[in-house]
């Protein structure tokens, strides 16, 4: 919990000196590499998260990964290092997605499927959740082999479960009552 509070107030940080200094797009792009690289990476996890591993290792080894970042996320590496708190760097990377879709008034739309989607069903979505909440929306699609087929979509709070696991659930429920 106090490393979801301080990720956010590091992303509000950085999403402020972004936008001062017109760079928070790039950022964002960054940003989601940095999430991205660092969920895909055992090994990179490991090193941040490791109590062993010194600082200074920690921020070269970040300083070799992301070499070409933005000067903005080369400060935040240097701050979260000097305040021991690079381990959090995935987080706030997360959260500045985050608060920047919010910026922009975009909302990000999971889309659980068993097989991906198709562009035109993608188009469908997108028409579809801008209808519903009136907001731009991102769409992120989620594999799912156990949903069988049919699609969930979750919208915020907001989720539609049209799968046929689901429908077969409910139909399993309706016999077991009866």
């Amino acid at each position: 919990m106090a490393g979801s509070r301080a990720a956010i107030r590091y992303a509000k940080a950085v999403l402020s000196l972004a936008s001062d200094e017109k760079t928070a797009e790039a950022v964002n792009t960054e940003m989601k590499l940095i999430a991205n690289t660092i969920a895909q990476s055992k090994d990179l996890r490991d090193v941040l998260k490791s109590p062993v591993v010194s600082s200074s290792v920690k921020k070269s080894v970040l300083l070799e990964v992301f070499k070409n970042s933005n000067k903005a996320i080369l400060n935040l590496i240097d701050t979260l290092i000097s305040n021991n708190r690079i381990d959090i760097f995935s987080d706030v990377a997360e959260r500045y997605n985050q608060l920047f879709d919010e910026s922009k008034g975009i909302e990000l739309a999971t889309v659980t499927t068993a097989v991906p989607l198709t562009d035109d069903l993608k188009k469908k979505v997108l028409v579809k959740a801008k209808e519903l909440t009136g907001k731009d929306i991102e769409v992120e699609n989620v594999i799912d082999e156990s949903i069988i087929g049919g699609f969930i979509l979750r919208i915020g709070d907001i989720q539609y479960n049209a799968s046929i696991a689901n429908q077969l659930s409910k139909l399993k429920r309706e016999f077991i009552l009866n």
